[in-house]
């Protein structure tokens, strides 16, 4: 029997496909500006890796924290099924681990023949940069192997990886998740808040789990509140929205734009960077609710972005990492021009040939699982 919560099932939600698609891109660009970084950041004040990094531009390149949009959008998302009758948990782990292992394999496929196809010198990139110490030169299959079971805490590969290791997490524990957040959910506001309180303190004592995963659970319980924040969204007016919107996003990269008075690597620092769990709960809610963001994110563009975002978020850094030690890291601006339309090419055509049919072929495998004969009920007296 499936947790059971007051949630009925609303249609479905397509700002939350151009949120994740855009979050995506943002990955992009953010990896993007870590290869040009040895050439824009002077350690001067106003440089161009100042005015990329600490004004509202970082919101262009703020990979790190679009991956918690993700994960509180997979909170949500991926936990609501769960809250509808008829859920089964065998049928669920066999299509969700599907959907999540077959495109990563695959995707360490493509950066592994990459590699071998085009060599990597690391002459050709700046020593000590993102480029050179995060990115495999050389495959073996012991790291292919170990990169392939998202258990690692780091990837050269794939460097994107280390974020579907918290999603493999999430996904098991899944039902611990549904379970915890309908018992507080009367108390819904409060847990958003400890789970947010949580994250900060995951980055004070620097604990991954603890940063990662209350993000998650801050989307579990959103999907436990669902019918009611659609309700209350009604109501809202659209200077609020716009408020909601501004204070998400300046709260996402709060970080960036207090270190003029907040030292880096401080603990207040640290502190402030954690509530930027606060700050992409507040754009999932946004994308709920918000007439403007709702539209913005339905456009044809960013709707593409979502329907491609899974396979260019793991295709992107293989693509760019080959660009960057083929053309050299100093071409930075060619390694762009030629990175962001090859990835969004690749990443589309991933979508076609690995992504979709391995999400049909866990869908059919699901369907399986579901429709085998459970055993009857033991008779018991009385």
């Amino acid at each position: 029997m499936p947790f059971s919560a007051p949630t009925p099932t609303p249609g479905r939600l397509p700002a939350f496909d151009g949120l994740r698609g855009v979050a995506a891109f943002v990955v992009l660009l953010y990896h993007l500006s870590l290869i040009a970084r040895p050439f824009l950041d002077s350690a001067t004040p106003a440089d161009a890796w100042w005015w990329l990094t600490r004004t509202p531009l970082k919101l262009a390149t703020a990979g790190t924290e679009a991956v918690l949009v993700f994960f509180v959008l997979s909170g949500l998302v991926v936990a609501l099924p769960a809250l509808r009758a008829g859920f089964g948990w065998p049928s669920y782990y066999v299509g969700r681990m599907l959907r999540l292992y077959l495109p990563v394999w695959a995707a360490l496929l493509l950066a592994a023949t990459l590699v071998i196809l085009f060599p990597r010198d690391s002459a050709a990139v700046t020593a000590a940069a993102w480029i050179s110490d995060s990115n495999a030169t050389s495959i073996s299959v012991q790291r292919l192997l170990q990169e392939a079971g998202l258990w690692n805490v780091s990837y050269s590969i794939d460097n994107v990886l280390w974020s579907l290791r918290w999603e493999v997490a999430f996904s098991l524990a899944l039902p611990f998740f549904v379970a915890a957040a309908i018992l507080v959910r009367r108390f819904a506001f409060v847990a958003a808040g400890a789970a947010i309180a949580a994250s900060v303190a995951g980055r004070l004592v620097d604990l991954d789990a603890l940063v990662y995963l209350p993000a998650f659970f801050l989307g579990t319980i959103f999907a436990t509140q669902l019918p009611r924040l659609l309700r209350w969204s009604e109501s809202r007016s659209a200077w609020f929205w716009c408020a909601a919107i501004m204070t998400s996003l300046l709260t996402l990269i709060a970080s960036f734009l207090t270190r003029a008075f907040i030292p880096p690597g401080s603990a207040l620092s640290a502190a402030v960077w954690g509530l930027s769990t606060a700050g992409a709960g507040g754009l999932v809610l946004c994308s709920l609710g918000s007439p403007v963001m709702i539209r913005m994110l339905s456009l044809r563009f960013p709707q593409f972005l979502g329907r491609i975002s899974f396979s260019l978020y793991l295709v992107h850094v293989p693509l760019i990492a080959t660009l960057t030690f083929m053309l050299g890291d100093h071409r930075w601006w060619l390694v762009s021009l030629v990175g962001v339309p090859a990835s969004l090419l690749v990443g589309w055509l991933f979508y076609r040939t690995i992504e979709r049919p391995s999400h049909a072929l866990a869908r059919t495998a699901a369907r399986f699982f579901a429709e085998l004969p459970r055993p009857a009920p033991v008779p018991t007296n009385r």
